[in-house]
């Protein structure tokens, strides 16, 4: 018999299903037994008369909580059952697999009349034993939600005739400013992980691809110990040529967010609202802009904020935080442009107007950067001359090749999966990825 998934089963009163999944609770009494089995798609209830079944009462009696177990029988209404109005009366019953007491305390447990509250395991404890954490149903939401989110991104992507590449992870030269990078040993050389796509992404404009997207892992060797920061993420960059300015890329992330956001408020807003206590928003587009000179005297006049004058060409953490309040007073919105930065605090490869003013932006949302697009510099003779400005020419000479033989203009950005998941849910980034890694985390 083909196994049937909760879900289904809920539907299919008077069939006779196979149901696996994993036990979430056990009532085991002298006349009775009640099981909770939850699968990926929901829980349903086992209910056994042990008079009735008297083959079924010695695998019943070496169940434990989280253990897995396939259950045949029939799927019957009954009002009396809290979970649904329906349960299984089981033919048979098989452990796949015996869990030992569970080390961690995935969900804090309230106090009864009998029994003291027991306190949530920490969020370090709970990763260190992450298989068993993930089997919450909010975890499984997360990443429900997550697959939706990209999942529309793809398709928002593929419908505006972009392609999907894979670039490599193992470079030769660091693909940002030459710093936080993961040196590696490559047999008689040195080889980095790469911070981004960023290089290969340009590649693919001077191969004429012309519109390209790529989800895949990036790197950033970075000792920070933040709730947003991680040294190992899954990228969502994408890069388009043809553009005329930075504004066309800010358009088009603009539309891409508001597209994949719809599609997560359909299909899993409630149960996010229910779940985590936030709403998934879903952006007003055009998305509020403004230079960084602009927001840093409407963050002063607002909030009384100043800036030191060494750190006004970039945006600092507190003015990102700022911003969402100043945003969400001025425009209602959780999105906000910020363009205009000082040409030291950008990489060399973005253009510059005849001011020297890079030709990109940063995009927050609600309080957080998650993004730095731009329009890139596609002439060989400027790009090469930023490079060297930041003393980075021989480091980057493979990459400047891409631009002697012809190259369109062109722009793009790039997003943290993970931070966007993040911030949808309300969440810090440890509690928000698969599996986190940081600098003090390598493990499991």
């Amino acid at each position: 018999m083909n196994r049937t998934t909760v879900a289904e089963a809920l539907t299919q009163a008077g069939s006779t299903v196979k149901l696996q999944g994993f036990v979430e609770n056990i009532r085991n009494s002298k006349a009775m037994a009640f099981i909770v089995l939850k699968d990926i798609t929901g829980r349903m209830q086992i209910t056994v008369e042990k008079e009735k079944c008297p083959a079924l009462c010695p695998t019943i009696d070496l169940l434990t909580p989280d253990s897995v177990i396939t259950a045949t029988g029939r799927v019957v209404e009954n009002e009396y059952v809290k979970l649904h109005g329906v349960e299984l009366l089981p033919d048979s019953l098989a452990i796949e697999s015996v869990a030992e007491p569970l080390p961690i305390t995935r969900e804090e447990i309230p106090a009864t009349k009998k029994k003291k509250a027991v306190e949530r395991s920490s969020i370090d404890q709970r990763i260190d034993y992450r298989w068993i954490d993930l089997r919450t149903d909010k975890n499984q939401l997360m990443f429900k939600a997550q697959t939706v989110l990209v999942n529309a991104m793809r398709e928002f992507l593929v419908g505006q005739n972009f392609l999907e590449i894979h670039t490599p992870k193992l470079i030769g030269a660091a693909s940002e400013s030459g710093a936080e990078v993961f040196q590696v040993k490559y047999f008689d050389r040195n080889a980095y992980l790469a911070q981004s796509p960023q290089f290969y992404k340009q590649m693919a404009m001077a191969s004429g691809f012309e519109r390209i997207f790529e989800v895949g892992p990036v790197f950033r060797a970075e000792k920070s110990f933040t709730s947003k920061h991680t040294t190992e993420f899954t990228g969502f960059d994408l890069e388009l040529s043809y553009i005329d300015s930075f504004r066309d890329v800010m358009r088009l992330e603009e539309s891409l967010l508001a597209y994949a956001l719809r599609a997560v408020n359909q299909a899993y807003g409630q149960q996010i609202r229910d779940a985590f206590g936030v709403e998934v928003v879903v952006p007003a587009t055009p998305f509020p802009v403004v230079t960084l000179a602009q927001l840093y005297d409407e963050l002063e006049k607002e909030f009384g904020y100043t800036v030191p004058s060494e750190e006004k060409g970039d945006l600092t953490t507190d003015a990102e935080r700022l911003s969402y309040d100043w945003v969400k007073k001025k425009y209602g919105h959780e999105f906000l442009f910020v363009t205009d930065f000082g040409a030291e605090k950008r990489a060399f490869y973005h253009m510059r107007d005849e001011n020297g003013v890079p030709q990109g932006y940063d995009l927050i949302w609600r309080g957080v950067e998650i993004t730095t697009g731009a329009q890139r510099e596609h002439r060989y003779d400027l790009l090469k001359a930023q490079a060297e400005e930041k003393g980075l020419a021989e480091d980057v000479k493979f990459y400047l090749e891409f631009f002697k033989y012809g190259c369109p203009p062109h722009g793009g950005f790039g997003l943290g999966v993970d931070r966007l998941t993040m911030l949808l849910l309300g969440l810090p980034i440890k509690e928000a990825m698969f599996l986190f890694r940081g600098p003090n985390r390598l493990h499991p």
